[in-house]
């Protein structure tokens, strides 16, 4: 299979290449900083932006939220099946 891609450079614009299971966690930052998030569950996500910011976000499932984050919470987090993509 061909990717006519591959030589260019990605921007966070563009769209995701991989995805990664979340287990929200109050210590510890993902081992990837995300272009996006998305759940399997409605509810509140606790984030820690990339710039450092912490603050609740409502995601919908079906919705891919579009945040450069660093970490998830498990406290204040609701929403369940959470994904990043990269």
């Amino acid at each position: 299979m061909s990717d006519y891609f591959a030589s260019t450079s990605r921007s966070v614009r563009d769209p995701a290449v991989s995805i990664f299971e979340i287990t929200p966690d109050d210590a510890t930052d993902l081992q990837h900083i995300t272009t996006a998030l998305n759940v399997a569950s409605p509810g509140t996500v606790r984030v820690t932006t990339l710039e450092g910011d912490v603050s609740d976000v409502t995601i919908h499932p079906g919705h891919a939220m579009p945040l450069r984050v660093r970490r998830v919470w498990r406290t204040g987090t609701t929403a369940t099946g959470i994904r990043g993509l990269t």
